[in-house]
């Protein structure tokens, strides 16, 4: 059989290093796996207990809402008052998504057809990238570099829109991004806003690392600017801020026609997260107000440990604003390998787990992606493991 979509998908790199370093556990080799972003850190205590007690309930094992019930958007609500000073309107602008992922995918298809293009980053989250495929739309891919230039993106991507032909319905944004950890400030993205309101472009800004961010830094939501909301839609996960992966909560707020657009086709194809998960992940937006900034310190010290071990053994990199991640240009002795091949080097030689940057888009060749998803202890051994497979440094 001839199948749809899939044929045009490339293959899944991080399977490459994710299949050696299990071949390489099984021969009993200790692998530091510092590749895929799956937070480590326990979901709050109070999300734990308030789910246990839903479960419970019987009423709550039946269909629930494709919106979200209402009072998880409520909560989504006093969050976004809370943390960026922004007021939603929990009905109309503000819908609960299974994840981030599943929010932008679905919204690509209210968004875009055959035909229609969005402009996305490269490197990207794979998604940024593809989502627009899955709806049957181009996507333009724009570098954003090193991480180092918000603002030089932001020109390109004007650039890329005013000589572009049809003109991309679709500006995807992240800041701070995976995985260069590129940093914007409001300024940037008031620039962004500014310029949409005088085009047809709608701008899909995922704010997935809003919480994670190093050094006093603050990152702010694009509907804190002056009329984001004419043009604008963001998701907000609780992925990376609750350390909720597995629990699949996320919200997409902000221009009422598009996100009712997303509830009218959420509507034919699910029926919301199970409810003792929207039930307790209410509790959690409510009352662990203090967890993000604790996992936000976790994360910053994670960082500290690979930066600093990095540059004693004469890897210098980029040291990230933000995010859980370390974005890493292949160090020089070692260039002419592709990220491929350098990230497999590190599992065989170093016992390291890496993301290929390649993996991200054409744009990241030449990168790899780490991820702090391993303990201070741990990513030191990593570090020693790296000194000792890296003869050439």
């Amino acid at each position: 059989m001839e199948f749809r979509r899939i044929p045009g998908l490339p293959p899944y790199v991080f399977t490459i290093i994710d299949g050696l370093k299990q071949e390489a556990r099984r021969a009993g080799r200790d692998v530091v796996d510092l590749g895929f972003g799956n937070p480590d850190l326990p979901s709050p205590e109070i999300a734990v207990e308030k789910l246990a007690e839903a479960a419970h309930n019987t009423r709550n094992h039946r269909y629930s809402a494709s919106r979200g019930i209402p009072k998880l958007r409520e909560a989504a609500a006093a969050l976004y008052q809370r943390r960026f000073g922004v007021t939603l309107d929990p009905d109309t602008e503000i819908i609960s998504t299974i994840g981030a992922k599943e929010g932008f995918s679905h919204l690509m298809w209210v968004l875009l057809q055959p035909g229609d293009a969005a402009i996305v980053p490269t490197p990207s989250y794979p998604i940024h990238i593809w989502g627009p495929y899955f709806a049957g739309a181009d996507a333009r891919q724009v570098p954003i570099g090193d991480g180092t230039d918000a603002a030089g993106y932001i020109d390109r991507v004007m650039e890329a829109w005013e000589y572009g032909w049809p003109k991309p319905r679709v500006v995807v944004l992240s800041f701070p991004h995976n995985p260069t950890t590129t940093f914007a400030t409001k300024a940037d993205l008031q620039r962004l806003v500014d310029w949409a309101q005088e085009r047809d472009v709608v701008l899909v800004h995922d704010l997935a690392y809003a919480d994670m961010t190093f050094d006093g830094r603050t990152p702010p939501s694009i509907m804190e600017c002056d009329g984001a909301k004419e043009v604008a839609v963001e998701l907000y996960s609780m992925t990376k801020s609750f350390s909720m992966a597995g629990w699949r909560v996320a919200f997409l707020v902000g221009r009422r026609d598009v996100v009712g657009a997303l509830a009218k086709l959420k509507s034919y194809l699910d029926y919301g997260t199970f409810q003792p998960v929207q039930i307790a992940a209410t509790v959690t937006l409510n009352e662990a107000t203090e967890y993000p900034a604790e996992v936000s310190e976790i994360y910053e010290s994670r960082r500290n440990a690979l930066c600093d071990g990095l540059d004693r053994i004469g890897w210098d990199i980029q040291r990230p604003a933000g995010t859980m991640f370390a974005w890493a240009r292949i160090p020089e002795p070692y260039r002419d390998m592709g990220s491929i091949e350098f990230a497999t080097h590190l599992v065989e030689e170093c016992d390291v787990a890496v993301s290929p940057g390649v993996g991200f888009g054409t744009g990241g060749e030449g990168f790899v992606r780490f991820a702090l998803i391993e303990n201070e202890h741990r990513i030191a051994q990593a570090v020693r493991g790296l000194k000792r497979g890296l003869t050439r440094l």
